[in-house]
């Protein structure tokens, strides 16, 4: 990998990047008012499953296709898995959060320099996903696509580490620890994630959709999910 591809992937996996992703647990914090995530190992097992059982079956394969798609471009197969998105959303937090940090990251674009201007005028016109847009500013690094889902899946990891650190609570030598074994996960999730076809890509994690539904009723809480 050139170093100007490296450097733009290490840019947007980061927690610093201002699109929001900080401020969101994904049901976390729902699962620790319920009992269900109370220590480190607990978080590790939840947030391992999480990256198996989800993100890889969803959105890694999203951004996959999308990267790739962005790269002809195929605008219609770019809405059609821009509307998968949107459409699997399973619950209002769930959606709120893809549409508000696709938006944001869209704007960060605009103050970029490496999608073209057709690319962000035509994301503009839809209602953008984070996987979507996401997708355009790794698409526009010249990265490889498997290197464009190790970022995307690290990005989220390190913001799910600092919900676990913030909502069980945890120290921070724990959340390097959980960090590190999803860190050695991720490759075991993106493998799959890269075959998947549109049959085969799925959202289905129950348990999930129920917290995140509570979560948005929940009394007391840190996180917009």
């Amino acid at each position: 990998m050139q170093d100007s591809h490296l450097l733009q992937l290490m840019w947007l996996a980061s927690p610093a990047l201002p699109i929001g992703g900080f401020s969101y647990s994904e049901g976390l914090e729902a699962a620790v008012e319920a009992g269900l995530v109370t220590t480190e190992q607990e978080a590790c097992h939840w947030l391992v499953d999480q990256l198996h059982t989800a993100l890889a079956r969803a959105d890694l394969s999203v951004v996959a296709r999308a990267i790739d798609a962005w790269r002809v471009p195929d605008f219609a197969r770019l809405e059609e898995l821009n509307a998968w998105v949107l459409h699997t959303r399973e619950s209002s937090e769930l959606r709120g959060q893809t549409e508000q940090m696709g938006r944001s990251l869209l704007e960060w674009l605009r103050n970029h320099t490496t999608a073209t201007p057709e690319h962000i005028a035509w994301l503009a016109s839809v209602q953008p996903t984070y996987p979507l847009a996401f997708a355009l500013a790794a698409s526009s690094t010249g990265a490889a696509v498997r290197d464009g889902l190790l970022a995307y899946a690290f990005g989220w990891a390190e913001n799910m580490v600092q919900a676990a650190i913030k909502a069980v609570p945890l120290g921070q030598s724990a959340g390097q620890r959980i960090l590190s074994r999803l860190a050695q996960e991720i490759p075991a999730a993106i493998d799959p994630a890269l075959t998947l076809d549109d049959a085969q890509r799925q959202v289905f994690s129950p348990m999930l959709a129920i917290l995140s539904s509570q979560h948005e009723v929940q009394y007391s809480r840190l996180f917009r999910s």
